[in-house]
């Protein structure tokens, strides 16, 4: 990532309070008149762009079930938008934001953080999120736990410990937590806390390893990696317990590129609200989603109270 041109974006981002900005207030000049000649060329919006949809994925779990899973559904919406969708499971966080940056993915699902900061970066537009069966958006919560024999009850008694963290550009392995534990007393950076030694694992899957192999005191654990390995029976929540839980957490959005045709977008959001519950099922349960209903309509504002954390953080582009 080009650490200038992100730090200006991503400084008016913490220093405006995190506040929702619209994406004709975040594209630039040039951005806008390439969506003029892009929307002037498209017919009606009944293709696709360059004949194919590169459709981007965070890293929010590992191994070959969360490919299985994105895989039936680039399927299903290939055979909605009547032209293939290439899947593409990014390598980290900041890789996703930066590929659909430089134009090179059409859409992506981000994680709630990562998706603030790609629409602010990369201009990435939310057409749909993860829905339950009554038809709201499905939530999510943070979490940091403990072995069931710890002494460890508390967020303070995290003192002179170490915690596993995914990434400072994970909402709940690293935004909530560090939030968290300044609500704590502790004097924190994204980065680091005073106090309490945190290390970046990388990903939810490797904080569950450092819990269950007990390299470490204490490590986050989201309800989405509980649940998925639960039933991959590589982790029993009675010998753990769970110190610190978080508020819901809106799950993660499926986004569109802002500078594509309006009438691409729009059949993009039309082909994900179209899914049935069953064809989204294989994704929900990859999330850890027990309450699996079709995919919602997808705003913006869904996401303020996610920036309303990074304000508190004090997130900047060095701490990615």
């Amino acid at each position: 990532m080009k650490k200038v041109a992100c730090t200006i974006v991503l400084a008016g981002l913490v220093l405006a309070g995190c506040g929702s900005s619209s994406s004709s207030s975040s594209t630039s000049s040039t951005t806008k008149a390439a969506n003029a000649a892009n929307t002037s060329k498209a017919s009606s919006g009944a293709g696709c762009p360059n004949g194919a949809v590169q459709f981007a994925v965070e890293p929010y779990d590992t191994g070959p079930a969360l490919e299985a899973a994105y895989k039936s559904l680039a399927s299903d919406l290939s055979a909605k938008l009547g032209c293939p969708v290439k899947l593409i499971i990014s390598n980290t966080y900041v890789d996703e934001i930066e590929t659909m940056r430089a134009g090179k993915i059409d859409m992506g699902e981000f994680g709630p953080l990562g998706y603030v900061l790609a629409h602010q970066i990369a201009d990435a537009q939310p057409v749909a999120a993860f829905g339950d069966v009554n038809g709201k958006p499905d939530t999510y919560t943070a979490g940091i736990w403990v072995p069931k024999s710890s002494p460890i009850t508390s967020l303070k008694q995290l003192a002179g410990k170490t915690l596993a963290l995914s990434s400072t550009t994970s909402t709940s392995g690293g935004l909530y937590p560090i939030s968290a534990l300044i609500a704590a007393g502790f004097k924190c950076t994204p980065s680091s806390c005073q106090g309490v030694n945190i290390k970046f694992a990388g990903s939810h899957t490797a904080t569950l390893l450092a819990l269950t192999h007990g390299t470490v005191a204490a490590a986050e654990v989201n309800s989405q990696q509980q649940a998925s390995a639960t039933k991959a029976h590589e982790f029993k929540a009675s010998d753990y317990r769970e110190i610190w839980k978080s508020t819901d957490i809106i799950n993660d959005p499926i986004t569109v590129r802002g500078d594509l045709p309006a009438a691409f977008q729009a059949k993009v959001k039309a082909a994900l609200l179209g899914l049935t519950a069953q064809q989204v099922s294989t994704v929900d349960t990859e999330l850890g989603t027990a309450n699996n209903g079709p995919m919602v309509a997808a705003s913006d504002a869904l996401y303020n109270q996610v920036r309303a954390v990074a304000q508190t953080v004090h997130l900047t582009t060095s701490d990615l």
